[in-house]
């Protein structure tokens, strides 16, 4: 599978073929777009090649047209990886630095985007909080950032003793946070794996008043 960024030789072989044969290659970007590779031919018409840059994350399509002898379409569709390591869709609590530093152990490749999904998660739980952030909406007090970190921190390390899980409608019962309560999963999911880890929760509830509170009670 290509990254981001590679630079690959599409190859089409054509049978029959003869000196009426031309081949033109049409790539569809992921997002919509296309553009017309320059398309060299060889071997009499039998090998056509053409130079294609990935530079989207995503699904390519390659078509190929044959006119002449050989006339054909044929499509190949191209899944293209991100650079390793690159995320984004939001802001990140903790880096991979504090990551490693709070497993004490390197951290696991995926890193970024697990740190990412927990952030997520940490924002859900939050969303009746009140502390101060910047333009980015990153908590400004040192106490509250490094409450932030370990809440992330230790919920990425819950997914590498559990296994990742996204979803958190699985039951994490009874935890409360000054005034909110939260409470996840009804009916027959009460036997199941608490999604949530347990110290996540716990890193916020040290948090001052003064500077983290609960505006109003929320259920989750």
């Amino acid at each position: 599978m290509p990254d981001v960024g590679d630079l690959v030789t599409a190859k089409l072989t054509v049978d029959p073929f003869d000196g009426t044969t031309v081949a033109t290659l049409l790539v569809l970007r992921p997002d919509g777009t296309t553009v017309a590779p320059v398309v060299t031919g060889a071997d009499g018409g039998a090998t056509w090649t053409a130079p294609v840059v990935y530079t989207l994350a995503g699904i390519w399509r390659l078509s190929w047209t044959v006119t002449g002898t050989g006339a054909s379409v044929e499509h190949e569709l191209v899944s293209v990886a991100p650079t390793p390591g690159a995320v984004t869709g939001g802001r990140t609590y903790a880096t991979t630095t504090q990551l490693a530093n709070y497993l004490g152990a390197a951290p696991p490749l995926d890193s970024a985007r697990l740190l990412l999904e927990a952030s997520k998660l940490l924002d859900d739980i939050l969303l009746a909080a009140l502390y101060d952030v910047d333009s980015d909406g990153l908590p400004t007090d040192e106490e509250v950032a490094a409450a932030f970190v370990d809440c992330v921190c230790s919920q990425v390390q819950f997914w590498g003793e559990v296994g990742e899980e996204t979803d958190i409608s699985g039951p994490l019962q009874g935890v409360v946070i000054g005034s909110v309560q939260l409470q996840y999963g009804a009916g027959d999911n009460r036997s199941g794996p608490s999604y949530v880890a347990p110290k996540l929760p716990r890193a916020l509830t040290v948090l001052p008043s003064c500077k983290f509170r609960f505006v109003a009670s929320a259920s989750c």
